[in-house]
């Protein structure tokens, strides 16, 4: 299950074209018996995404969980101590659940200042480290210093740097999912 915002929910372009449906296709190439659930909201920050965590998590029963939120939390300079609390809180009733988790970190432009970016980029590692979490430190590595990689709006990914997220996501959560064969859950 991907439980993200809109660098998850392909806004912008078509579904079929964003990196969780080409996640969804890399597993039936590689033979992995799972099935993608995008539970992604466009907007939805860390509080959001706790609030609904739970029914999500019992209509999905997924076997892993990415969690790929905070990026509307820094945008909106959101404290980061509220952003840590709500991803702990959801990587527990994940792992409750019975689900790994891979948190995947996002990093902010420079102009919210070194102390509250460096302070916001660090807190997801922390929080995996802390919860035995996967860390994904970024999410959108080998795209964010390609202009020709977004939409006009310089902070969506457009068509051409999903491909590259999948990439990204792959290498962390390849290792969390079990081999062919073996599947044990959404």
């Amino acid at each position: 299950m991907i439980y993200g915002d809109s660098l998850s929910s392909a806004y912008g372009i078509a579904q079929a074209r964003g990196w969780v449906a080409l996640l969804e296709a890399r597993l039936e190439r590689e033979r992995l018996d799972y099935n993608v659930v995008n539970a992604s909201i466009s907007g939805e920050t860390t509080s959001g995404g706790l609030a609904r965590m739970q029914k999500v998590l019992a209509q999905h029963r997924p076997a892993v969980v990415v969690l790929a939120l905070g990026g509307n939390d820094g945008l909106r300079g959101l404290p980061v101590e509220a952003m840590k609390s709500n991803l702990s809180s959801m990587i527990a009733l994940a792992h409750k659940a019975g689900a790994r988790v891979l948190v995947a970190g996002v990093k902010l432009p420079p102009n919210y200042g070194p102390s509250y970016t460096r302070s916001f980029e660090a807190a997801f590692g922390q929080v995996a480290r802390k919860h035995g979490a996967t860390l994904l430190a970024f999410l959108l590595e080998g795209v964010a210093d390609n202009d020709a990689l977004f939409q006009n709006d310089r902070l969506h990914p457009n068509e051409a740097a999903q491909p590259i997220i999948l990439d990204s996501v792959w290498g962390a959560l390849r290792p969390l999912l079990a081999p062919a064969g073996k599947r044990r859950g959404a």
